[in-house]
């Protein structure tokens, strides 16, 4: 990677982060749907990073925010989660050796694949946030309805803060 992108990714993670925290935290309706749009860092970082090192960067991203959300390792399980569907799902489809484009986002990969990439990786991710965070099974249609709901609202405003810096691909 070149320290642009190093430089970029930095920046990204601090304001998504902060944006979460500072922002986000204490928006939720009816306790059902809470955004959150921290995992945007995570999805948008360059294809071909080593997995070590995305693992790390999950890990790290997660403990982050577990430390202001006051939770034991609920984010952090779930980070790790969305980065190891995100590797599964890159390599499925996407050829590793023929990478045309830094990284996975909406303007270089097309509205397609990254509405799929992005559904797939928040719901991975949303459904062990919330069954690591309930913990019990007499609560599973509530856990489910809140996974789904806080899916859904997490999955429009990734999907929005895409289409407002939507770069499309010179060809």
């Amino acid at each position: 990677m070149n320290s642009r992108l190093i430089v970029i990714n930095v920046v990204r993670w601090f304001i998504l982060l902060s944006v979460q925290v500072l922002l986000l935290r204490n928006l939720s309706f009816y306790d059902l749907a809470t955004p959150f749009t921290y995992i945007l860092f995570l999805l948008l970082l360059p294809f071909r990073m080593p997995n070590l090192l995305l693992y790390i960067i999950a890990f790290g991203t997660g403990l982050t925010l577990d430390s202001f959300y006051d939770t034991l390792g609920v984010h952090t399980a779930a980070c790790v989660t969305l980065a190891f569907v995100r590797i599964l799902f890159i390599s499925v489809t996407v050829s590793r050796d023929n990478f045309d484009e830094p990284e996975p986002t909406l303007g270089n990969m097309g509205f397609k694949w990254f509405s799929l990439y992005a559904l797939l990786c928040t719901f991975a991710h949303h459904l062990v946030l919330f069954l690591l965070e309930a913990f019990k099974l007499t609560e599973l249609s509530y856990t489910l309805v809140r996974c789904l709901l806080s899916g859904i609202f997490t999955l429009f405003t990734v999907i929005l803060i895409e289409f407002i810096f939507y770069n499309r691909k010179m060809r």
